[in-house]
């Protein structure tokens, strides 16, 4: 008995000194702080932060790796306290939410396909050679609703997941197990920048639409009486949308459905209603603003692209000031339109709807020759955006525009160069297109005593219209070559970086390379918008933005199917304001300066429907307009006269919300 105890006891003594000298050799420190931080998080371990729980978001917080404001379901007083315990500067974060990218559901849908005995769209999507109609319309059976950590979403009467905004904490939860994609994480800045992708169910008219507003959002808000809202949804894309309510070109009409039945809708005067009701009420709506960023943009012209581009860049949360050549803001607006067809006061409303949104303006600062980009970047801005319109304007500006005007830092038109202006040749001169006036402009160059020249064209050998017998000594030709940045210190051009392209326009790889430039000669009738960056003090280089939907290739800055005077519509250079703000802001957030690689582009090929059944045909709600006799007495009143409400809801009505292959089914008894 006795040694039996004295046996426990001994093996109770060394499993003892065991555990301690285990202690001691096992022993992991926990820092106090990221204990604290952890029972400050929800403990929700949703993903939204992107780490693997809380725990492990809490670890990567003290270490830095993380941001104080990263927990997506904390609140702001949370989040503050997350900050002092780890001494770090907060950082205010936009709000994100889920966003369903689907109009109705399948019982509302005149194309339809019911997964009957099935309930978890993950399962619906492979049963049965998968899905049957729409290979991007919601399935409807909630797997959503079921993962949403913090019951956020339901299921609504149409079968489509309803978000509740107050309980959504953007943690993404919905966009990771939604198998089709339907439902994403989305924001004013995230609508402002998205390009329409083969992988959305979109509709004709955004598809068409130069601007890229959501039209069929906007309609349905007007539809259901909430006019602030179908302003935001415009402005995110458009900020003059009493202007074009009255003179866009609309090609998103012409791209309607209603069209295989009766007329299309009146998109149009729709957006002109909302910015009557806004005139009215006497105060803007404007897109909430991201919260403040830290770099200060100076935008090169003040027409409609340039304060498009400033805008919007102001509602992702940047400085910016417009720097406009004349007294006066709004650049072509002002010129060719006739008052009955677009008032001045309209021009004027959109205008200071802008500069209230917080842009800053300096007028009568032309560039080149009041200020330069070098001299802005010495002021401390981070970016010079280029929205000077058509450079061919210098002809009707001949008074304001010295002799060897050259607005961006080595650069000038070709036509100035052959008609002997007095413009400085540097001693590497770089020509780009031109045909064969480029063979003149290089002889000037040489003659002016540039020892290298090189003609650049995008074409092939056999395609061009230069030969090797037509080229002096000094002059070299770059076939299927593209310029895709420029480089420099202060106002002086130093290099360019060129690629090579295939016939087809794609980049060829590992082609990229430098040369040193100090003088380039363009071709075109203007130069295309480039966004110049500051790299140091006073070193700088171009990015270009990324193409819009009309190109034919997207490699480098001169790009075939891009305006090469003027745009055609205001709509068109609206859209261009807001791809370059898109561009700048992917730029300074560290990504790529391209689309999407699956943007719908004008040669994209898209499922569509070419025929539309089970719906009424109902007439296009006409505008009124003033009688002959009002407008033989006074020419300068306004034509049209614009919807009413009740006009304008029933015309909204007539909007089938359509999809990429399905549209909303009528009840036609």
């Amino acid at each position: 008995m006795i040694e039996g105890l004295l046996v426990m006891g001994g093996l109770g003594a060394i499993l003892g000194l065991g555990l301690a000298i285990a202690s001691k050799v096992f022993y992991v420190y926990v820092d106090p702080r990221i204990e604290a931080v952890e029972e400050l998080l929800p403990g929700a371990n949703c993903g939204g932060c992107g780490y693997p729980g809380c725990s492990a978001n809490a670890e990567a917080i003290v270490k830095g790796e993380s941001s104080p404001s990263s927990c997506v379901a904390a609140s702001q007083e949370v989040i503050q306290q997350i900050a002092e315990i780890v001494g770090a500067k907060l950082e205010l974060k936009e709000p994100e939410v889920a966003k369903p990218n689907c109009k109705y559901g399948v019982y509302e849908a005149d194309r339809k396909y019911i997964y009957d005995g099935v309930r978890d769209c993950r399962a619906a999507i492979l049963i049965n050679g998968g899905e049957k109609e729409c290979p991007i319309g919601c399935l409807g059976l909630g797997t959503c609703v079921k993962a949403c950590p913090f019951g956020a979403l339901s299921i609504g009467p149409d079968r489509l997941p309803v978000v509740n905004t107050e309980k959504c904490t953007g943690c993404g939860t919905c966009e990771r197990v939604c198998p089709k994609g339907i439902i994403k994480l989305s924001s004013n800045s995230l609508a402002i920048v998205h390009e329409y992708t083969t992988d959305e169910c979109t509709a004709p008219c955004q598809r068409a639409c130069p601007a890229g507003i959501d039209i069929p959002a906007y309609i349905r808000a007007i539809r259901e009486g909430d006019y602030a809202e179908a302003l935001i949804i415009i402005k995110r894309s458009n900020p003059f949308p009493a202007v074009c309510g009255r003179i866009c070109v609309h090609p998103c009409e012409y791209a309607c459905r209603r069209n295989l039945i009766d007329e299309p809708v009146a998109i149009n005067p729709l957006k002109r209603f909302v910015t009557d009701w806004e005139r009215e009420k006497g105060m803007h709506v404007q897109v909430p603003r991201a919260p403040e960023r830290e770099e200060r943009i100076a935008v090169i012209g003040g027409g409609v692209e340039g304060l498009s581009a400033a805008y919007l860049l102001n509602r992702l949360g940047y400085n910016t000031k417009v720097h406009e050549a004349t007294s006066k803001l709004g650049g072509l607006l002002w010129i060719g339109l006739p008052e009955n067809r677009l008032p001045r006061e309209v021009i004027e409303w959109d205008i200071k709807g802008i500069l209230e949104a917080g842009v800053q303006v300096e007028l009568n600062k032309m560039l080149g020759k009041d200020i330069s980009v070098g001299s802005l970047f010495k002021e401390g801005y981070n970016a010079v955006l280029i929205a000077t319109g058509g450079w061919d304007m210098k002809l009707y500006l001949s008074e304001l525009v010295p002799d060897g005007f050259n607005p961006l830092p080595g650069v000038y038109l070709l036509i100035d160069l052959v008609r002997r202006k007095e413009i400085p040749i540097g001693s590497n001169c770089l020509i780009i297109g031109g045909g064969r006036s480029s063979l003149e402009a290089a002889k000037i160059c040489k003659e002016r005593g540039a020892k290298n020249v090189y003609i650049l064209f995008r074409s092939s050998k056999q395609d061009s219209p230069i030969r090797e017998e037509d080229l002096e000594k000094g002059v070299s030709v770059l076939f299927q070559t593209a310029l895709t940045k420029m480089m420099g210190r202060d106002d002086k051009l130093e290099q360019v970086e060129v690629c090579e392209i295939t016939e087809e326009g794609k980049e060829k790889e590992g082609s990229r390379r430098n040369i040193e430039i100090d003088t380039v000669i363009v071709g075109a009738g203007r130069f295309p918008e480039l966004i110049y960056v500051r790299k140091d003090e006073n070193s700088w280089e171009t990015i270009s933005p990324y193409a819009g939907p009309n190109v034919e290739q997207e490699v480098g800055i001169f790009r075939p199917g891009e305006a090469i005077s003027d745009y055609k519509a205001a709509v068109e250079a609206i859209g261009s304001g807001r791809r370059m703000a898109a561009s700048l802001y992917n730029y300074f957030r560290g990504l790529p300066v391209e689309p999407p690689s699956n943007m719908i582009r004008k040669d994209t090929e898209v499922l569509d429907v070419r025929e539309v059944v089970n719906v009424r045909p109902v007439p296009r709600v006409k505008m009124a307009e003033r009688s002959k006799d009002e407008l033989i007495n006074n020419p300068s009143l306004e034509i049209s006269l614009g919807y009413t409400e009740s006009e304008a809801r029933e015309e909204a009505k007539r909007c089938l919300q359509c999809g990429l292959i399905c549209y909303r089914k009528e009840k036609l008894n």
